[in-house]
């Protein structure tokens, strides 16, 4: 369901937050798988004391609020979390179509305003709008691949950072690429021998740690380090400090 052919990035190349505040169930769910298939990083939550917390903890860059919520009203929320959150856009959702309440949700904050039913592509777009707008995202080329300061250009293989051209052989280009595009993620060493030497080595996984080694004297060396091991779990890439 992409809407567009562009990929939006946070500035250190992590996929954008996004909060939904919606007290039905079956729609936050339907709304998250929507916007986790635009390879953005959403979060739901259910009432208004969450979507405080979450804010404060987890600092999305744009949040889908529902006018009704259980334990208060949308527009009241708004309050709390621009206080948390000042510059974030909001995007309201809600039942009603009354041109009052339309005007009530812009004036008391909102950025935007989609009344339910509503068109799941049309909230997406709604909201690269205001990620967009508000500069918390922004379009990068569908074929590179940025982390931070790292870029991996998929067409050309090329891969720098800061800068700095780096030379991988094929096998460390196609591990850095998984990599890069599940950054923050924690890769098994199953998953790695399976997306990137496409079947399972049996006891040989020592073979990823192997590269992964390769891939640390290559980008991290004498830099802030990227690469991360997680014991017993795998490892994750994430920018560096």
């Amino acid at each position: 369901m992409n809407t567009s052919p562009e990929t939006l990035t946070r500035p250190d190349g992590s996929p954008p937050r996004v909060l939904v505040v919606d007290d039905e169930a079956a729609l936050a769910d339907l709304l998250t798988m929507a916007l986790r298939y635009e390879g953005w990083d959403p979060r739901a939550v259910g009432d208004g004391t969450e979507a405080l917390r979450a804010a404060r903890q987890w600092r999305p860059d744009a949040v889908l609020l529902d006018v009704m919520l259980p334990d208060t009203d949308g527009l009241t929320l708004l309050g709390g979390l621009r206080r948390e959150l000042p510059g974030v856009p909001v995007l309201f959702l809600t039942a009603r179509d009354a041109v009052e309440d339309r005007i009530a949700g812009l004036t008391a904050g909102g950025d935007d305003y989609v009344t339910k039913p509503f068109s799941l592509e049309e909230v997406v777009a709604r909201l690269r709008g205001l990620l967009r707008r508000s500069g918390a995202a922004s379009a990068r080329d569908a074929s590179v691949l940025a982390v931070g300061d790292l870029m991996l250009d998929e067409d050309s293989h090329e891969v720098s950072r800061g800068g700095t051209p780096i030379h991988l052989t094929a096998t460390e280009f196609e591990l850095l690429r998984y990599l890069m595009r599940n950054p923050r993620r924690v890769l098994s060493k199953a998953q790695i021998l399976d997306r990137v030497w496409s079947y399972d080595f049996g006891g040989q996984a020592n073979v990823v740690e192997l590269y992964i080694s390769y891939l640390r004297r290559k980008i991290d060396a004498g830099r802030s380090p990227m690469i991360h091991t997680r014991r017993g779990a795998g490892y994750l890439l994430k920018a560096g400090e």
